[in-house]
């Protein structure tokens, strides 16, 4: 497996649990983390860790019982009861690697290419080492290398959009903006823009009243051809190609975004925005591949399909992904065969998924093909339909 982050070591968990030889090899040389960011839990991705052993049950993340949409002025203008649990990337992680053999899981291995043979694959590392098996599994996430290597035609689309990201430490909030926000998955819904935000665990994954973190998501317009290359470009001049890292965003932009929160957000989200540290951009884009399996080649989660955030499915995906992949080689003589049972099986998930992020994204458009596009987007821009349909996934069953 090339990539040793969640989708990755949760595929490698439940096959090496059915017996498989499972080796997982991550190009970074330090342990992975997420930055805090939040996750919001669905009940596929708690039944999905109990295949493979783990049922954190009351330490997975912090409970929300209700949502809540509030206007510029502070107003509530919706609530809307939907019970679930946040958590963050860091805890899904470690509770995995905790699962996973050490022996197994190699880290400043970076993949540079790869070469498929008769009756085997073989991977070749940066370091000069290659390790052969029957087959390879691409878990390298967005930026997979497994993927430009095999699948090179499939190139992400920006979404004309992109979020700002921030933690706030529950004890940086005033009373009152506690009271009001912390407890709730909230929004506020400027114009053309999205403010969402959520408690999850603080540092360690502290879930104790006042350890706690609120994670801020912003969705604002960026346009690619001048106002994105802008807010990629470090202090030195550079400018980042897909995301820049955190300590890079120049101050200046920084307090742009916060002069901005002064003038479309409620007070109580202009007062989070001004108390989360270190700020990040993400650049929002949709990445999809034509068939998730070539050969002796499979691709899982984001390495396959990203879907703008909206729906909170990434972890879902990945966990399903790798349920599904494990399925078919558990049930097939043939590894090549059986990989393409599993890409015919989760390609459609995938676009799905995709197709409902864009929906729940048509709040930040401006310009429409159709009527019909329009009347879908504007559905989407209510308090009522953003509380009751982002980061849900009742869709997926009907």
């Amino acid at each position: 497996i090339a990539g040793g982050s969640i989708s990755g070591l949760f595929a490698g968990l439940l096959l090496h649990l059915n017996d498989w030889d499972v080796n997982i090899f991550e190009r970074s040389d330090v342990e992975l983390s997420g930055r805090g960011a939040g996750i919001i839990t669905h009940p596929e991705i708690v039944a999905a860790l109990a295949r493979v052993g783990i049922e954190p049950r009351e330490t997975l993340g912090v409970e929300m019982i209700w949502r809540r949409t509030f206007d510029v002025t502070g107003g509530i203008v919706g609530d809307f009861r939907c019970p679930q649990i946040a958590t963050s990337w860091n805890r899904i992680f470690e509770l995995l690697r905790a699962a996973f053999p050490v022996d197994r899981y190699h880290l400043r291995k970076e993949l540079e290419r790869v070469d498929e043979q008769s009756d085997k694959i073989v991977a070749h590392f940066s370091d000069g080492s290659a390790v052969g098996a029957d087959i390879l599994i691409g878990a390298d996430g967005f930026r997979s290398t497994v993927r430009a290597l095999t699948w090179a035609e499939a190139q992400p689309a920006y979404a004309g959009y992109i979020a700002w990201r921030g933690l706030v430490d529950e004890r940086a909030f005033s009373e009152a903006t506690h009271r009001e926000l912390f407890e709730y998955f909230a929004f506020c819904l400027p114009p053309g823009e999205q403010m969402l935000g959520y408690p999850v665990a603080g540092p360690g994954n502290d879930l104790r009243p006042g350890r706690r973190c609120y994670n801020l998501v912003w969705y604002r317009p960026a346009d690619e051809a001048a106002e994105l290359p802008r807010l990629l470009t470090d202090s030195l001049g550079r400018v980042h190609h897909i995301s820049i890292p955190p300590p890079l965003i120049r101050p200046e932009v920084v307090e742009e975004m916060r002069a901005h929160s002064t003038k479309v957000l409620s007070p109580q989200f202009r007062e989070a925005v001004n108390k989360s540290d270190q700020p990040f951009l993400q650049p929002i884009y949709d990445l999809e591949v034509s068939a998730m399996a070539k050969r002796r080649i499979a691709l899982i989660g984001d390495a396959a399909f990203v879907a703008r955030p909206h729906v909170a499915a990434g972890v879902a995906k990945a966990f399903a992904d790798g349920l599904a992949l494990a399925d078919s080689l558990t049930r097939a003589d043939d590894a090549v065969a059986a990989l393409q049972q599993f890409s015919a099986a989760r390609c459609a998930p995938g676009r799905r998924i995709i197709a409902r992020a864009r929906d729940l994204g048509s709040y930040m458009k401006s310009s429409f093909d159709t009527d019909d596009e329009r009347q879908n987007a504007m559905r989407f821009q209510t308090p009522q339909a953003v509380m009751a349909e982002t980061a849900v996934l009742d869709f997926l069953k009907s």
